[in-house]
């Protein structure tokens, strides 16, 4: 893996990050991680690890495939890893959703990571990102969005006031 530059200090860090290649053939809320899946949370885990990205809040949709996800990225983080909350109103959300529940972080928070679904989680990556965001970063969010995928960006400001186009997308990686 390429490593890659942390976040500035005075800025908060954004992960957004899609559910773990899920199972077919039950409902919908209900559809755990497959094998594939199992190994993927992990890695995104390690890799948050290795790049001094430890979340300070999480918050993940209710639905099985989600907390699944949440589950094994926690035990990868070990003990620095935050008590996950769960939102059912990330189930399937849109942006506008996601966004909201960015804008409702506390402002003591300065990393957060939301776990969620597609496409709410890949139009929120795309509307946030700013101009001069990583290229790169920018072009892999913008082709398909495979499960296991995570996006990091910079914040500046109040997590209440951002708004589309005011974040800067820093990576893009699927696992």
């Amino acid at each position: 893996m390429t490593d890659f530059a942390l976040p500035r200090h005075d800025a908060r860090t954004l992960i957004i990050m899609r559910h773990a290649e899920a199972d077919w053939g039950l409902d919908d809320f209900n559809r755990p991680l497959t094998r594939r899946g199992h190994s993927q949370a992990p890695r995104a885990g390690a890799w948050l690890v290795e790049q001094g990205l430890i979340p300070e809040m999480m918050v993940s949709s209710a639905a099985l495939r989600t907390r699944q996800t949440t589950t094994w990225v926690s035990e990868a983080l070990g003990e620095k890893a935050p008590t996950a909350s769960l939102d059912e109103r990330l189930y399937n959300a849109p942006a506008s959703q996601l966004l909201t529940t960015i804008n409702r972080t506390p402002e003591a928070v300065h990393s957060l990571m939301l776990i969620a679904h597609l496409p709410g989680v890949q139009d929120a990556i795309l509307q946030l990102a700013r101009p001069d965001s990583d290229y790169e970063a920018l072009m892999d969010a913008s082709y398909g969005f495979a499960p296991a995928t995570l996006a990091v960006f910079q914040v500046q400001g109040d997590w209440g006031q951002l708004v589309d186009g005011e974040a800067q997308l820093i990576h893009c990686v699927s696992f």
